[in-house]
């Protein structure tokens, strides 16, 4: 391996050259680290580091059992930093929040088990804004997480830190979970590959609810669709102590082999419906849809047909319905948490407003919600006897500065919520849908920008062969060392 730089390979090579003996995991591990401390000072994506000397003996491990001929799976010995959001045994999970900074967890989330089944190294956690709440990764525990393409910028987020750090090759794949965009927003500002999977296609536990709580999901982000199929293909599969999760797994993305055979899909003559700016209803900054475009075009080079289209609801009843449903949820989160009137002031503004809002909800108004909801899924999945999937930015702005707490205004338009600029990416989580956002190019300024592909109800495996046929038809590999490049 001389003269190769380990962090440039993707996590599906080095899984295979660390099986073929090529390179050790302390090797690998090593690379990474050296790469976190080279870039993470100025970006801060990754906290709560574990000490080297331990990693490197825990590497050291991984290639003592393959010299023994025993792999743990597809993530042997590979370097990988959860957000922060997650449950860690034994690493601090604070979601950003000064309320848990000192919460060391005794136990590991459900997905962070499969990953380190798998064969992960965790060597940390991934920035993430308070409790996840807003696409922009800044907390009073560790601070702002910095756009790698411009550091006076946000990363996005929630899975922000996840993102700049896959994008600066500090991790080979990243682990993140997606409320209302938290795994596609930070993607497309990252020039990376962020996907939200269908809703209980990867199981969550512990949780506060398993039955109402439907609008999060984990997931992952890659620099490659195979990188990221495979890192889903653990994540997903049925756990019989979360009652909603779906029956199954992906064995699909069981090898590396076979995640290639699968994606390698041909998708001429599939059919996508663009949904632009939903005929003017969502304010979007300037070059947004153009940079779209030529992500359409590139469907259409590879044989695909694409038609504009519309919802059949009208958009701001699917938004009334989705801010009741939100701060209900939300609130009966943050409500234990913030019994204590000190404790609530600890909170970040908006997380206040959150929980006042959903405390002020009546039973009625929440299920009037849950039933907009219910026609808004009959609405978007009834496009599917058109389309084989649907399109849309994945953004309505571009990264804003890193002292901003988020966009009051887009244009002219006022913004009335501090997510109302995120509305855009909240129609596949409010349907439960799959949904990709691929990288579709830069401005001027060297910002990248995504867009979302939303497939049909549990079209996981279609929707990443199309993205993977979409990123062949990438001029460039998604990542850092290709600053504005279109």
């Amino acid at each position: 391996m001389h003269g190769v730089d380990l962090t440039e390979l993707g996590a599906a090579e080095l899984s295979e050259r660390i099986h073929r003996l090529e390179v050790s995991c302390r090797e690998v591990m090593a690379a990474f680290l050296d790469r976190i401390d080279e870039r993470n000072p100025a970006l801060n994506a990754i906290v709560s580091r574990r000490d080297r000397d331990t990693l490197l003996a825990e590497a050291a491990v991984c290639d003592d059992e393959l010299a023994a001929e025993f792999s743990r799976g597809w993530m042997h010995g590979l370097p990988l930093a959860v957000k922060d959001l997650a449950e860690t045994r034994g690493i601090r999970t604070t979601s950003g929040s000064p309320l848990l900074a000192d919460f060391v967890p005794d136990f590991d989330a459900l997905v962070v088990s499969r990953m380190k089944s798998a064969g992960a190294i965790v060597i940390g956690k991934t920035n993430v804004p308070e409790f996840g709440l807003g696409s922009h990764t800044f907390n009073e525990v560790f601070g702002p997480t910095r756009n790698p393409y411009d550091t006076t910028r946000s990363a996005g987020g929630s899975s922000g830190g996840a993102a700049v750090a896959l994008a600066t090759r500090m991790v080979p794949v990243a682990d993140g979970s997606d409320y209302m965009g938290s795994l596609r927003n930070p993607a497309a500002w990252n020039h990376v590959f962020g996907f939200r999977p269908s809703q209980g296609r990867v199981p969550s536990f512990p949780a506060r609810d398993h039955y109402l709580a439907q609008l999060g999901t984990e997931g992952p982000m890659g620099r490659s669709v195979l990188d990221m199929a495979m890192l889903l293909g653990t994540q997903a599969g049925f756990d019989r102590r979360d009652p909603l999760c779906l029956s199954g797994g992906l064995p699909e993305f069981g090898t590396v082999a076979d995640a290639r055979a699968t994606l390698d899909d041909d998708p001429s003559g599939l059919r996508v419906g663009w949904l632009g700016d939903l005929d003017g209803h969502l304010a979007m900054e300037p070059g947004i849809l153009d940079r779209c475009i030529d992500g359409l075009h590139r469907l259409e080079s590879l044989g695909c047909t694409v038609e504009p289209t519309a919802f059949s609801m009208p958009p701001d009843q699917v938004w009334d319905a989705w801010l009741v449903w939100r701060h209900f949820l939300v609130a009966g989160g943050l409500a234990p948490l913030a019994a204590d009137p000190t404790r609530r002031a600890l909170l970040k503004p908006e997380a206040q407003w959150e929980l006042d809002r959903g405390l002020a909800l009546s039973a009625t108004e929440v299920a009037r919600a849950g039933s907009t909801r219910s026609a808004f899924h009959t609405s978007i999945v009834s496009l599917f006897t058109q389309f084989d999937v649907l399109a849309i930015p994945t953004a309505q702005v571009w990264p804003f500065p890193i002292e901003q707490r988020w966009p009051t205004h887009i244009g002219e338009r006022e913004m009335d919520t501090y997510h109302r600029w995120m509305e855009v990416t909240a129609y596949a989580t409010f349907a439960g849908l799959p949904a990709v956002s691929v990288p579709v190019g830069f401005d001027e300024r060297g910002l990248p920008m995504g867009m979302q592909l939303i497939g049909a109800p549990r079209a996981d495996v279609d929707l990443l062969c199309l993205a993977h046929a979409y990123e062949g038809a990438l001029r460039v590999t998604p990542g850092l060392p290709h600053i504005g490049a279109a």
